[in-house]
């Protein structure tokens, strides 16, 4: 069994690193630093943490200042509240003047399950994806968080980070790069395009494939935007049938962006799995996704519909 970490939990430590390493970073977070473990960043360096309360719109302005002074941003919260009540002061106060903010936002998706629906977001990445200048990544494992955190810092502009709440487990190490899809298994018969915690469930129904004679591909394409369109493009030529895996609404995130880069442009088959078009419920993460079929024995009995 390989060891589960949650991506917000190697977030929050990933940060502590850095810290250590470029005294530029600063860290904002809206009363929720244990949840989203930038409570770590706290202990570790407390004159450069800002706790601004449940203040997200005014975390994410403030944020913003900060970057203007060539400190390097980066504000937690909850998904729901990071990507949507704030969205406003994302979109116009960060994004409009390309300002260098990180906003890493946790609890993301349907697995943060007890938290119920009004908590589960599923719009996040099609809301910030469709932001010009954005870019977008939905690390799929502990250690690809980290090296996301990392990568960000040396990047300039805004960024969207996409954290889980339930603990994931750590696949073997992968170099990261922004823009960049990592082919974590080849395959000739399907090319299964996942992110996220979906990534390791995309692998798990690879195998269950493999056992009933199906070669499937599987990429973890970990951003989202930049979108690697010279990776999807030679995958889905080479097995004519595409199937997108994501813990988001099949409406805006990874499949539309994917069908986008296909589309006009390679003849083959194509099927979305996500949440579709339903808002999230309350119950326990692993009955929640079993719930929206995102479990492994499901993703693999619905991509042998599009063989």
């Amino acid at each position: 069994m390989a060891e589960k970490i949650a991506t917000r939990e190697a977030y929050g430590k990933a940060l502590v690193e850095l810290g250590g390493q470029n005294e530029q970073v600063v860290v904002l977070d809206a009363d929720l630093a244990g949840a989203t473990m930038t409570k770590y960043f706290k202990e570790a360096y407390p004159q450069r943490f800002f706790d601004m309360g449940i203040a997200e719109c005014n975390m994410v302005a403030a944020a913003a200042g900060l970057s203007t002074m060539g400190l390097i941003p980066f504000c937690s919260t909850f998904a729901m509240f990071g990507a949507g009540r704030a969205y406003e002061q994302v979109r116009n106060s960060i994004a409009y003047p390309k300002f260098n903010v990180k906003l890493c936002m946790s609890h993301a998706g349907v697995s943060v399950g007890e938290d119920g629906g009004s908590h589960q977001c599923v719009e996040d990445l099609a809301l910030m994806r469709v932001i010009p200048g954005m870019t977008v990544i939905v690390p799929a494992d502990a250690n690809e968080a980290r090296k996301a955190v990392f990568a960000l810092a040396e990047m300039q502009g805004p960024a969207y980070l996409r954290l889980a709440r339930l603990a994931s487990p750590v696949l073997e190490e992968q170099p990261f790069t922004i823009g960049k899809a990592n082919v974590l298994r080849e395959g000739t018969d399907v090319a299964v395009f996942a992110c996220g915690l979906m990534v390791s469930e995309a692998l798990e129904a690879a195998e269950t494939l493999a056992a009933q004679g199906v070669s499937a591909a599987v990429i973890n394409v970990h951003t989202i935007k930049p979108i690697d369109a010279e990776c999807l493009t030679r995958y889905a030529r080479q097995c004519g049938r595409v199937v997108t895996v994501e813990e988001h609404s099949v409406i805006g995130g990874l499949g539309d962006a994917v069908a986008s880069v296909l589309m006009g442009q390679v003849d083959c088959r194509f099927m979305k799995l996500g949440v579709q078009d339903q808002f999230g419920q309350s119950g326990k993460a692993m009955d929640v996704l079993e719930e929206y079929r995102l479990t492994a024995p499901q993703i693999a009995e619905d991509i042998r519909k599009i063989l």
